[in-house]
């Protein structure tokens, strides 16, 4: 134990000698209280606190020393490598906008954490820290310590099982039943009845009615006096600070005319404010949990990963269909989708989309593979433990590591309302209090609790996230899928859109692959088909999925240049293959073809051909986006198809051809510097630097088994034709979001111009509150809704 005094009375422990104890069993001198420390198996509980009345978990310095074991860690953590560790915690007491902003910004409390993601609807934050410079222990007292004690249980963690916590409703049930109690009770002094044996028994009701106040003022609003007190203890100001101080005003004024015979008080008013505030809860809870707009990898693309059948033959499965033991097939620059064990001789990882860190890590057949590496050089086959996180993906992609710096104004003025609306919600109830108590005391009071509840922030702290909420769900379900809420703002924002064209505006799937040159015999189609097998370049896929099934041959080395072609060595046979630059080889018409150039063994064999077709709907595309956006199509492939193109879109479309990755790249950087917001939508590796540099990178695709957080949404190649209509999409709901914060402010004004003028009754106030966040909710789904039928 890390200390030697008794929790209940403060004096020494000793062994006590009357009972054989172990090493860790320890006694009280003065009041013999027993401690004993449990086994570490059990994570539930570590002293035994039925002889220790008064004291609680959260005073024991030493219940979380379960958290300095390597094992249990290890079971706890969701990544782990190096020096960085990842953890999810379930927290209970998550209830509004106000703990999410103290939940997300850890980081400004404790050196080490570098990021915390909060998931509402399951009530768990993640948390992702520095091991070396802080412990999950620390961070569990730190949230201990600021009100947001984590439910921790071994237990929970393997099953995925956890408790349901009722509180709420046991403490907004004995709310109602006060509250209703004391209305009955109130309704002689309500109406003046002037009648003998109630004038004779008034102080006796009266006294009565206080009573029944007692336990919705201590158990039913005890949430708001902890989590205001710790708000206050960790200097970060909450909501819940002006609330509980209201509360208390209230109970205090109450009483006072009570004893002094003033009148019967507000505790009619104070059981009916902690009734209606937690009914606002439960419904932000419940509402939350309905419309659900946590989105997990269902939720997006149904992304692919290549599954071994045990007859060696190889099929995409969709990721939630894979299973423990199955052995999977990760191709370079695959991201891996579940934890397993290397099977191949060796690995390179780069676990950047975890950590940050671009540093790949080795590893050798046995070793342990985490859920979001990305697979670097040749192809591996790796054997599943555990299925798929059924959020994990999205926790990968949605990571600030891949956040572009763009100003997030919404985000910050939601964060601003939560941090620094308390302080001005303070000064003005201290001001409209102090006006009031010259006048009259008794509307001072109720001017100084009325604003106290009417202007809490929760309908504007909700407007931003329920309306993008609603609008990424929709647009889920139209198959857009956007990594955050935020890129809907940049979507608004957008006025030149960029089209890669290989992929992009024309489909894979119609593409015609012929050959030319010397005709492959028999081994090198082998060679060839088991390099291929390692790359995710689209006309790779195409090109292996065209040669018929071949033997398994070991690849020893695997070098893929990006946007040029491949250097590899298979069963001993060098296989050089891509552009013809590449390849240093220059054929006849080779500028004007779409070709993939082989090479064996330094001898230049042929090339294969891929004759493109053109989107369905291509045309009236462009010809609607070009009346209100800038269009340039920028291809790594020559100009063979400039003329066609030339005839297809509209003649204000910028074409530009012989593009590399990094040309690309420079293409949209120059296009931001001369202040234009630029969107790109492309398909492939090569697409890469410019979908990250661009202000928005979707990338299109019509199979998807590669994750790539490099963009910032994925589009199904169906809904090309689309693209319009999810842009003006983006700028309504924009216009939702103003409309809303106008709604949510007029609440606000109209609400304290009341409260100020000592026109607003507490109660009155209590009911508005939840009303506004409602009305606002309501407001936004409706409207987001309806946009979405505006074709």
């Amino acid at each position: 134990m890390d200390t030697n005094n008794c929790f209940h009375c403060g004096l020494e422990f000793s062994k006590k000698e009357e009972v054989v104890f172990d090493e860790k069993s320890f006694c009280c001198n003065g009041c013999k209280t027993v401690y004993e420390i449990f086994s570490q198996n059990d994570l539930s509980c570590y002293y035994d606190f039925e002889n220790a009345p008064g004291a609680t978990p959260q005073e024991i310095t030493g219940k979380y020393d379960f958290l300095e074991d390597e094992k249990i860690i290890a079971k706890l953590l969701e990544f782990q490598e190096e020096t960085t560790s990842i953890v999810s915690l379930y927290i209970p007491h998550i209830h509004c906008s106000s703990c999410i902003w103290i939940l997300e910004n850890l980081q400004k409390l404790q050196s080490g954490i570098s990021s915390s993601q909060v998931n509402f609807p399951e009530k768990k934050v993640r948390i992702t820290f520095n091991s070396t410079t802080t412990s999950l222990k620390d961070i569990v007292y730190l949230l201990s310590s600021i009100g947001y004690e984590p439910y921790i249980s071994l237990e929970n963690y393997e099953t995925g099982k956890k408790e349901v916590d009722r509180s709420l409703i046991y403490k907004a049930g004995v709310a109602f039943f006060c509250f209703g109690n004391i209305m009955l009770l109130s309704f002689p002094e309500y109406f003046e009845v002037d009648e003998f044996w109630i004038n004779q028994y008034r102080g006796f009701f009266r006294w009565l009615i206080f009573a029944l106040s007692l336990p919705s003022f201590i158990y039913s609003a005890s949430d708001y006096y902890v989590s205001a007190y710790k708000s206050i203890k960790s200097k970060m100001l909450n909501i819940d600070i002006p609330i509980a101080l209201g509360i208390l005003v209230m109970f205090v004024r109450s009483t006072v005319d009570i004893i002094f015979d003033f009148g019967q008080g507000f505790f009619d008013s104070l059981t009916g404010l902690i009734f209606f505030m937690l009914l606002g809860k439960l419904f932000q809870q419940k509402t939350y949990s309905f419309l659900s707009f946590e989105r997990d990898y269902k939720s997006y693309f149904p992304i692919a990963i290549t599954k071994l059948n045990p007859d060696g033959t190889e099929i995409p499965v969709q990721v939630y269909d894979i299973e423990k033991g199955d052995r999977l097939l990760i191709r370079n620059q695959e991201l891996i989708p579940v934890d397993g064990i290397l099977i191949s001789d060796k690995a390179s990882i780069d676990y950047s989309f975890v950590t940050g860190e671009a540093v790949p890590i080795e590893k050798k057949s046995g070793d342990k593979l985490f859920a979001g590496g990305k697979m670097l050089g040749s192809v591996i086959e790796m054997e599943v433990l555990f299925s798929v996180s059924q959020s994990y993906l999205t926790q990968l992609w949605s990571n600030d590591i891949f956040q572009k710096k763009i100003d997030q104004k919404h985000k910050t003025i939601t964060d601003k309302v939560s941090q620094y609306f308390t302080p001005i919600l303070l000064l003005l109830a201290l001001v409209a209090f102090v006006f009031w108590l010259f006048i009259n005391v008794s509307t001072a009071f109720n001017v100084l609790t009325a604003i106290l509840i009417v202007a809490c922030p929760c309908a504007m702290a909700l407007t931003a996230p329920f309306t993008l909420g609603n609008v990424l769900r929709i647009m889920g379900k139209q198959k857009l899928y956007l990594k955050n809420a935020t890129v809907i703002e940049q979507l608004n924002k957008v006025d030149t859109i960029v089209f890669d064209k290989t992929g992009t505006i024309t489909t894979n799937k119609k593409t015609a692959v012929t050959y030319e040159g010397e005709v492959l015999n028999a081994y090198e189609l082998k060679v060839l088909k088991n390099t291929l097998r390692g790359s995710n370049h689209p006309l790779s896929r195409r090109l292996y999925d065209s040669i018929p099934p071949q033997e398994k041959l070991e690849v020893s080395s695997f070098d893929e240049v990006i946007g040029k072609g491949i250097f590899a060595t298979c069963d001993g046979t060098t296989v050089k293959l891509g552009s013809s630059q590449f390849l240093q080889h220059m054929s006849e018409n080779t500028h004007k073809k779409t070709k993939v150039h082989i090479e064996i063994n330094g001898n230049y064999k042929g090339s294969y051909i891929f004759n493109n077709q053109y989107r369905k709907d291509l045309e009236q595309l462009f010809e609607n986006l070009t009346k209100k956006y800038n269009l340039v199509v920028l291809s790594g492939d020559n100009d063979g198809e400039r003329t066609i193109l030339e005839k297809m879109l509209p003649e204000n479309t910028k074409l530009v051809f012989n593009q590399k990755p990094e040309e690309k790249l420079t293409y949209i950087e120059n296009l931001q510097k001369s202040g234009m917001n630029v969107m790109m939508i492309g398909d492939g590796l090569n697409d890469a630097g410019a979908l990250a540099q661009s202000n928005i990178g979707i990338s299109i695709s019509e199979n998807v088994n590669v994750f790539s957080p490099a963009c910032d949404g994925i589009i199904d190649a169906t809904q090309f034709s689309k693209i319009g209509y999810f842009l003006n999409y983006s700028k309504n709901a924009m216009r939702t979001i103003y409309m809303s914060f106008g709604l949510s402010l007029l609440y606000n004004i109209v609400g304290l111009s009341f409260a100020i003028t000592g026109n607003l009754s507490p109660l009155i106030a209590a009911i508005i509150m939840p009303l506004s966040s409602i009305t606002v909710v309501s407001f936004v789904t409706l409207m987001s809704n309806y946009y979405a039928k505006q074709k």
